[in-house]
């Protein structure tokens, strides 16, 4: 493996970044295969580094350290996990400045809020290391006098993780941190165009003194012979997923001859609805901070946004004046709060989406067209978007906000359920009733009402319908992690 010095010399601590895959407490920085894959910088081209191009072989002998491992670290008491990961929560949160340099390098998005990816990440390590201890079970009145009922929860067993490029480190933590917490080992897959994140959590975990096996990263580029190992293999009990519906689709298939445990979190197409009462200046930064995070490469951000009539242009003229005010760039530049697309076949298709919404009638206020240099792309605003263009049945992934009209509250309901989709759903408005009966009309696993960040480790993320199933974080994402036994005793 090689690191450049377009990595390291960002870096106060370079030896965070490690020499290879981590596999049973060792680090892998040879190949099987003889193979290596560059990780390189999306703002500026640059190669960051060459990573062993770990496959099924590798894989397999994760998998074999993690079954190995997890009996004895389920043997351990809850307080006996949580002080681990406590201890991991402490070095993530010590090495914040580092952890955010890594990502914004291989990933592009802009410094502070690769930052903030960071703590977002660390929180989840800390809430489940508290969950640790409070994973109860239940008694119950037996059937008859000589029967005693109890019920326990155990973990699993060892859990496949593969996990996005557009928030490397959190989305890790996220499936790492209820694992860990009940017992759980694991085997994580990084999307090949961001390994680096991953493989820094590695050396905060080695450093954390975790017993080996514990947590293994295979990175690679070959994801399906990856992806299917980790779903046919019998000693894995569960796989959790977050990516698009389609890939999520294929893992299920590999994993029903095993009746494979999942979570899934797959692709949106999130609705932002503006009623006539909304407060337009709050709806406007919401509709910035949603859409806008991580150039729009989020699978809750703001897909479809619709503004009722009477409140439409004054909306449309505010949103346009505050994305003037976005700066696109390089995401180490200060002042920088746009970034680029992760690769050029992203800025294609964003590209495309834009060029059907135009040819259908659409009109562009502002951006619409990539910058040529690399793979930014500048803000953008379409208006007179309607249902018939792909950008209203598509996720768009890069940073354009369409705008479409409505008139009733009836039809932002029904424009707004009319997708496949059911993951994140925003909209503003200040009437009581309103309020209540929209939220509770929407099909989404989750509704911001009067906000545009609705993330958070102590509420349940995920989605219906064809985005997924599952929750990560709060007390129900240690659910998914865990099997549920009953005991039946006879006195």
């Amino acid at each position: 493996m090689t690191l450049t010095a377009a990595l390291t010399d960002k870096l106060k601590d370079p030896s965070l970044v490690a020499a290879g895959g981590f596999i049973n407490g060792k680090w892998n920085t040879v190949s099987s295969r003889g193979k290596v894959f560059r990780v390189d910088n999306p703002a500026t081209g640059e190669v960051l580094a060459q990573i062993p191009d770990l496959s099924t072989h590798a894989t397999r002998d994760a998998i074999d350290a993690a079954y190995a491992a997890q009996p004895g670290w389920a043997a351990k008491s809850a307080k006996q996990r949580a002080d681990k990961m406590k201890k991991l929560f402490q070095l993530m949160v010590e090495n914040a400045d580092d952890l955010a340099t890594i990502l914004t390098l291989e990933m592009g998005k802009p410094w502070a809020e690769a930052r903030g990816e960071i703590l977002y990440g660390a929180s989840f390590i800390e809430w489940f290391a508290e969950e640790a201890r409070r994973v109860y079970g239940d008694t119950m009145p037996g059937h008859t006098p000589d029967v005693r009922i109890s019920v326990i929860k155990q973990p699993v067993g060892v859990v496949g993780t593969i996990t996005p490029w557009n928030f490397p480190n959190a989305m890790i933590a996220r499936k790492l941190a209820p694992a860990l917490a009940v017992g759980c080992t694991v085997v994580c897959k990084p999307a090949a165009e961001t390994p680096l994140s991953a493989l820094a959590m590695a050396r905060l975990i080695e450093r954390a003194g975790f017993p080996a096996g514990v947590f293994n990263v295979v990175p690679g580029t070959d994801s399906a012979a990856i992806g299917q190992e980790l779903c046919s293999n019998p000693k894995v009990a569960k796989i959790s997923f977050t990516g698009s519906t389609n890939v999520g689709k294929i893992l299920m298939r590999q994993c029903a001859d095993g009746i494979k445990r999942m979570s899934m979190e797959l692709g949106g197409n999130a609705p932002f609805i503006v009623f006539d009462d909304a407060d337009v200046e709050a709806a406007v930064d919401g509709a910035i901070a949603s859409k806008f995070r991580n150039a729009g490469q989020t699978c809750v951000c703001a897909n479809r946004v619709y503004v009722q009539s009477g409140i439409h242009d004054a909306f449309v003229s505010r949103l346009k004046e505050k994305m003037a005010d976005l700066k696109l760039g390089n995401g180490m530049e200060k002042g920088v709060n746009l970034g680029p697309l992760i690769t050029d076949k992203a800025v294609a298709k964003v590209t495309e989406l834009v060029g059907d919404a135009t040819a259908k009638g659409a009109d562009i206020l502002m951006g619409g067209a990539p910058t040529g240099e690399r793979t930014f792309y500048p803000p953008t605003l379409l208006v007179g978007a309607t249902k018939d263009m792909r950008i209203a049945r598509e996720e768009i992934f890069g940073p354009v906000a369409p705008v479409f009209k409505f008139e009733t509250v009836a039809e932002a309901i029904e424009l707004a359920n009319a997708t496949e989709f059911g993951l994140a759903a925003y909209f503003y408005a200040k009437d009581i009733s309103k309020v209540t009966k929209v939220a509770e009309a929407l099909e989404y696993g989750i509704v911001g009402i009067n906000t545009g960040m609705i993330s958070t480790e102590t509420a349940p993320f995920g989605g219906i319908k064809q985005s997924g199933f599952g929750r990560e974080g709060s007390k129900y994402g240690i659910e998914d992690y865990l099997n549920i036994k009953y005991l039946c005793l006879a006195v």
